[in-house]
């Protein structure tokens, strides 16, 4: 089997119990996937040589350890170079790291820009020198549910992979149980502008170390959701050495505010997910340069803060019972408060709300007075309201209009303000009798 063969393979593709030995292509899509291919049903991904994503999943690859890969004829390099093969994905696979090792290298002869492990076991330790100095185009690598060794003590492996893992642009180690992440690893990152490190067991004095001095100097995006994290201050100390950070994400861990410790967050932050952490008051300091702020499915009371930048809140899933004071907002366009503990919207507030682009209210107890549903149908009108109205805005008071929908309540000037009406009337008799008289 020729190497070009191995690579397509990818990296795994033999007998299974239960599954076809062969890959299924989309013409439309230009998307083919492989299952338990083996060396004597190679022909079938033939088709998928004219795919832009192929997975390939099952298999074991231990019996490829010993097999003998040299270096690339002119003809494989460029069959390698003419496939339009954009991103690979392998999944469920054992693979020993020392033929990954191996055959990594063969990817710069591709125009691979996406490599995926799904499910799979890392197993071993590989000679990575062959991969001293070289270039690959990949630019976005990702592992979900991986099991391998601790990065603890690879160093030498990330130092010969520097030169491709310098120039990566996108890294994802998902689902893995990740507890720690070396100093060393994150200096290797230069010119990395998105990590995901989402579903691991990430804790507080994971963040320090991780993110030290001169690791991922260009890092926008972070995504630490659903870890172990605890303390508010500790995650802003763990990345306040991030200079390039706007993106970050620690919705879904378990944050408890500390008032008397204090903390500065990057000042390029702007996007900032807070929500389903278990929040009771609104954390301090927030990053000062905040336009997209989440802090919905959480247990606020209120929100009493003031951010000149922001621009989109989300607030909602929680215990308010008021809207918060749009002053405090200048630039805001967009503010959600669905499945809050809200009665009315004061006549004040619904004026300024006017201004927004994009208003939720969903889900709130209503009490539909004149004023209260007024105000609704007003912003509604006007197109203010975004989705949810008018099927999920319902009177919860008072008891006549109790369950109806906030839309069809009356809100008529002879019903809600009739000294408007019947003062002019009156006017009017009065001067009908005087100039009968």
């Amino acid at each position: 089997m020729s190497v070009a063969a191995l690579l397509l393979l990818g990296l795994g593709l033999l007998e299974a119990e239960g599954r076809r030995n062969r890959c299924f292509f989309n013409r439309t899509q230009e998307y083919c996937v492989c299952y338990n291919l083996s060396e004597e049903t190679i022909g079938s991904i033939i088709q998928c040589l004219a795919a832009t994503v192929v997975e390939f999943w099952g298999g074991d690859l231990e019996k490829y350890i010993s097999f003998p890969i040299g270096d690339l004829d002119s003809s494989t390099i460029e069959t390698l170079g003419s496939l339009t093969i954009q991103k690979i994905i392998i999944g469920n696979v054992l693979v020993p790291e020392i033929l990954l090792a191996r055959v990594l290298r063969f990817f710069s002869y591709t125009h691979v820009q996406e490599l995926a492990f799904e499910s799979c076991i890392f197993q071993g330790t590989g000679n990575w020198s062959d991969m001293d100095g070289q270039n690959l185009p990949i630019r976005s690598l990702s592992f979900h549910n991986v099991t391998s060794a601790p990065l603890t003590g690879q160093e030498q492996a990330f130092s010969s992979l520097g030169r491709w893992l310098g120039a990566l642009e996108e890294l994802a180690v998902t689902g893995s149980r990740v507890t720690s992440l070396p100093c060393a690893v994150g200096r290797v990152f230069r010119a990395l502008r998105s990590l995901d490190l989402a579903q691991n067991s990430l804790g507080d004095g994971s963040l320090s170390p991780a993110f030290c001095r001169g690791a991922f100097p260009q890092l926008q995006e972070l995504s630490l959701h659903h870890n172990n994290l605890r303390s508010y201050h500790s995650v802003c100390k763990g990345v306040e050495l991030l200079p390039e950070l706007q993106h970050l994400d620690l919705s879904h861990n378990e944050l408890v505010v500390d008032p008397s410790s204090s903390c500065q967050w990057p000042a390029s932050l702007w996007h900032f997910n807070l929500s389903s952490t278990g929040l009771d008051e609104v954390p301090t300091p927030l990053p000062p340069s905040l336009e997209v702020l989440d802090m919905s499915h959480n247990h606020l009371h209120a929100v009493d803060i003031s951010l000149s930048s922001l621009k989109q809140l989300f607030l909602n899933q929680n215990l308010l019972q008021a809207v918060p004071s749009i002053r405090n907002y200048p630039m805001l366009d967009t503010l959600h408060l669905d499945n809050n503990s809200i009665t009315e919207l004061p006549r004040d507030e619904v004026k300024l709300l006017g201004r927004l682009q994009d208003v939720a209210v969903a889900d709130n107890p209503f009490s539909c007075s004149c004023s209260g549903a007024g105000g609704l149908q007003a912003l509604a009108a006007a197109g203010h309201l975004g989705q949810g109205w008018p099927g999920d805005y319902r009177c919860h008071s008072p008891a006549e209009y109790q369950g109806w929908p906030v839309a069809q309540v009356p809100v008529s000037v002879l019903r809600c303000d009739p000294a408007a009406v019947v003062a002019p009337v009156c006017v009017i008799l009065a001067l009908l009798g005087l100039a009968g008289a």
